[in-house]
């Protein structure tokens, strides 16, 4: 892929970047004085996300998609001191998600990366990460996905909500990924997992929960859902463990592998889709 790069003078470059968002415009200021700046030191060029830059002076826009994260940095000393803490913690308090969701991020950069690429290699994937729609009680509209018919996607996903008194704004935010878009892909993952519970109707005991995370295991490959794929049994009564590692563990491993990664579907999209199709597409089917 040919990227050009244009060469401005810093005045021109501060006067475009204040016109398309305030915090550019302060990562600028700190640039050293001179009569040009290559904008390759503050924007990231990518293929799905290039740079346009418009001359009209009535249709003046700048497109960019630039490195630098909103998140505190902390050094790898503490991000291991964090993981190991959070995975004592949550091993004792499952319930503890903020202490999950540390435990995710901590461990899981390698493989973030990985879903950002299979979410690169894919048309839908591509669109997501250029959009970067979120999951929100602000962004979508609950009472009109409850007014749907049912086995619609949409009015099975609130009837999902509704039956275990949650919302869409419970998800922890992404706190230790530094790079932008690499946090939404985690921060996406997180607000796709009661789709994931809608499209594979797992119960939400500890059972199905386990089972869940062996799916997202095969789909992600996080090392969060290899270490509570492997210590979350303990809890579990002999009869729970037979029947998890009979009936779920194998389901979950055959159906992830060979259904779509599910980070590349446009769930605002396939509300009023029928869920029985919808599984079909994906290639998902439930467990017996």
């Amino acid at each position: 892929m040919n990227v050009e790069i244009s060469l401005i003078s810093r005045d021109q470059f501060l006067k475009i970047v204040s016109q398309v968002h305030p915090k550019m415009l302060r990562s600028t200021l700190s640039l050293p004085v001179s009569s040009q700046v290559l904008t390759r030191k503050i924007l990231l060029t990518r293929n799905i996300l290039p740079i346009n830059l418009h001359r009209d002076k009535k249709k003046l826009e700048l497109r960019a998609h630039y490195a630098s994260s909103t998140n505190a940095q902390i050094s790898n000393l503490q991000k291991s001191i964090l993981a190991v803490s959070s995975a004592f913690t949550a091993f004792f308090d499952p319930k503890r998600g903020d202490m999950i969701a540390t435990l995710g991020e901590t461990t899981g950069s390698i493989f973030v990366n990985e879903m950002r690429d299979n979410m690169l290699r894919d048309k839908t994937g591509r669109r997501i990460l250029r959009e970067r729609p979120r999951i929100h009680s602000s962004t979508i509209d609950i009472p009109y996905l409850r007014s749907l018919p049912l086995g619609t996607f949409g009015k099975e996903y609130t009837n999902f909500l509704d039956e275990q008194k949650v919302t869409p704004d419970t998800r922890v935010k992404v706190q230790y990924i530094y790079d932008d878009e690499l946090a939404y892909v985690m921060q996406r993952y997180r607000e796709c997992h009661d789709f994931f519970h809608t499209l594979t109707n797992l119960p939400t005991n500890v059972e199905g929960e386990l089972a869940l995370k062996w799916f997202e295991l095969v789909q992600t490959g996080l090392p969060m859902t290899l270490l509570s794929s492997i210590f979350g049994p303990i809890r579990l009564s002999f009869k729970e463990k037979e029947r998890l590692f009979k009936k779920y563990v194998p389901w979950a491993l055959q159906c992830g592998s060979q259904c779509k990664f599910l980070l590349n579907v446009y769930y605002e999209e396939c509300w009023d889709k029928n869920i029985e199709e919808m599984r079909k597409e994906l290639g998902i089917y439930l467990v017996d």
